[in-house]
Parts: C-alpha cells; structure tokens; sequence
C-alpha cells in the first residue's frame, strides 16, 4: 500500500479550479483500487477544499499542515488542529495592514480577504499557482467573504501580497519566532511578493507524518505531488516527490521526478511512471 499526497492549485487542479483533468480522477480512482490511498495536501482550508472530496479521498492535510485528518467527511477522524491564538491573528493583520500589506484569512469553515484585493491583483502578471488561485476565487466568488464580514473564527493561516518583500519587514520582526514567512518565486517574473505565514507548530511535512504514523506506513511507501515552495516540507518528508512541470524552478530541483504540467495529465503520467496504476 501506497500512501499518496496530492497538492490541489497547479498540481490537481488548475489554479483556483474544483474540477480536476479526467485524467487525474480516473488515475486517482484506480489508485485507490489498487488499495493505494490518497490524501489532499494544500494551504486550502477545509470549506476551500470540500467541493474536491465527491471524487473520493482517505483524507486530508490542509491549512498547509494545520488541520490534518483521515476518512470521509461523514466518519472524519482528526488527526491534528492547531489554529493561531487571537492575540497572533491580531498582531498579524495589525502590522501587515499598517504596512499596505493585502491580507486574505482562513478558518476552518470560511475565508475573508482585504475588500481591495481584487484590483490590486488585477494587473498582476500569471504564473504563480496562489495568485491565480486567489484570482480566481475572488472572479468566481468562490466563498471568500470581505475582511468586514469575519466573525472571529479560529484562523490557522494567512496569505500576504504586497509590492516590495520589505513591506514584510516589520511582521518577521515581531511575528517571525513563531510563524515561517514561506514566500513565492516571482522576483524574475517582475511580479508582486506573495505568501503565507505558516505556524511553526505544523508544516505540510509533518501532516504527512501524522497520516503516515497513523497508517504505520514506511516512509519509502510515501509518494507527494506539488508545484509551489509551500510544498518543500512535503516534497522533503515522502519517500518519492513528484513537481508539476508548471512548478516553481526551485521546487523541481529537489524533486525525485518532474512529471508534464496539470494541463498535460501529469499526474495521470507520474501514477503510471510509479506503477500507482
């Protein structure tokens, strides 16, 4: 038995989509046949990835490692969950706001983003998975509520966009002991500084090593796909990484393989090169 991760953005999906390549369904499905499972691995928090659960998971790592469980929605077994205190969530959006920072939050079952965020990213080049993820969300209004409209959920993650990486400054200065700012290559695309503030008590990695103790799985049985630098933890803990040819530069260079990009059935092609099919 196999235990397989999947990223969601520009991995399973195109960016910010709920409707993954046929491809990638049938290649799931058979995995699963086979007595293989798999597990959704992504930032998205839960209500973010709930439209994908219809095409059958064991489980799943979201919130980028936060919030970590196994078995259907009905039967849910929870793992792990672990979200920021307030006292966190309001020094965060205090100092990033002060600082022209463009904020999105996510709680378990919502999202709230700044009400400007739309014509900020607007103009903003393509080929970062969480941009286009955000674009798309905030296009087809995807369930991400205005920052006016939170209503105190417990927050597990945040998502920055600014101009100038130094805007971020003053947040790793206070914030920085206890959350790992994990940033997004787009220096040499001319675009915006996009990224998360991850809590140090949980990475993608760690969930992985949640389920992977939980099913008393090998590591070598492990296998992750993903595309962006917030997959590094997870991409370091499985026993084989696979990186979408769509993913960031540095993401494929510790990568055991590099399968064809989303749009060209790669994961269909990685399931078949590691005989998961």
């Amino acid at each position: 038995m196999k235990l397989i991760f999947l990223d969601i953005d520009g991995t399973l999906t195109q960016p910010g989509e709920n409707t993954p390549p046929e491809s990638a369904v049938n290649a799931v499905r058979e995995a699963r046949a086979r007595g293989n499972k798999v597990f959704l691995c992504t930032g998205r928090n839960p209500d973010m990835l709930r439209p994908l659960l219809r095409y059958g998971f064991d489980g799943m790592i979201s919130c980028s490692g936060g919030y970590v469980s196994v078995g259907a929605e009905q039967d849910e077994e929870v793992l792990f969950d672990c979200p920021m205190t307030d006292q966190q969530r309001d020094i965060a959006l205090e100092v990033l706001h002060r600082n022209s920072v463009f904020c999105t939050i996510e709680a378990k079952g919502g999202s709230w983003g700044d009400e400007n965020l739309a014509d900020f990213l607007k103009d903003q080049p393509e080929g970062n998975s969480e941009i286009e993820r955000w674009r798309r969300t905030l296009a087809e209004n995807l369930g991400l509520r205005p920052m006016a409209d939170y209503d105190g959920s417990p927050i597990y993650k945040v998502v920055v966009m600014c101009l100038k990486e130094a805007q971020l400054d003053e947040a790793r200065a206070l914030l920085e002991k206890d959350f790992n700012f994990v940033v997004q290559e787009l220096k040499d695309r001319g675009g915006i500084v996009n990224g998360e503030l991850i809590n140090r008590k949980f990475n993608k990695g760690q969930g992985v090593e949640r389920i992977r103790e939980r099913f008393c799985a090998a590591r070598e049985d492990t296998v992750g796909f993903g595309d962006s630098m917030n997959d590094v933890e997870m991409m370091q803990t499985v026993g084989t990484s696979v990186c979408m040819a769509n993913g960031a530069e540095a993401l494929k260079k510790l990568a055991d393989l590099v399968c064809p990009s989303v749009s060209e059935n790669g994961l269909a092609w990685a399931f078949a090169k590691l005989n998961l099919v």
